[in-house]
């Protein structure tokens, strides 16, 4: 079984495959993966490796590979008021819950107890599969996102 160790830059190499991950197995760093392809392959990254929608990362013989952000469940809230996302975004961040932000919607994992606090607040969550891409945060090390 071919082994992925480490992440490389977009542009050392051409990516050979694409590898769909939910943002649970993202964050892993060691684990049994599926290539679009249907090859099996294992990643051994460094310990607390947080892997992010088009990255690359390389095998031992060199080989890359595309992460890619596969569509999970998650709930959206959209709106064209800043106060009420601005305020949506406040009460979920105090649950510290992981938040994909986007103008104008806000993205979190689907859990209906959360929803049920976002109607109550009289915005309301839209129930979707999409990929989840979070952002890191405030302390975090390594990139931003966009």
């Amino acid at each position: 079984m071919e082994v992925f160790i480490r992440l490389v830059s977009s542009e050392s190499k051409a990516a050979e495959s694409r590898v769909p991950l939910t943002w649970e197995r993202r964050q892993k760093s060691r684990q049994r993966v599926r290539l679009e392809s249907g090859e099996e392959v294992a990643l051994l990254l460094p310990r607390g490796t947080t892997l992010r929608d088009g990255q690359r990362i390389a095998s031992e013989a060199g080989r890359v590979v595309e992460v890619v952000a596969q569509a999970e469940p998650v709930s959206t809230v959209r709106s064209t008021d800043p106060t009420s996302l601005a305020r949506a975004a406040y009460h979920l961040g105090n649950r510290h819950t992981p938040l994909q932000l986007g103008e104008g919607w806000l993205r979190y994992r689907e859990d209906h107890v959360l929803d049920a606090m976002i109607a109550g607040l009289g915005i309301g969550a839209e129930r979707e599969r999409a990929p989840f891409e979070p952002e890191s945060g405030a302390y975090s090390h390594g990139h931003g996102h966009d």
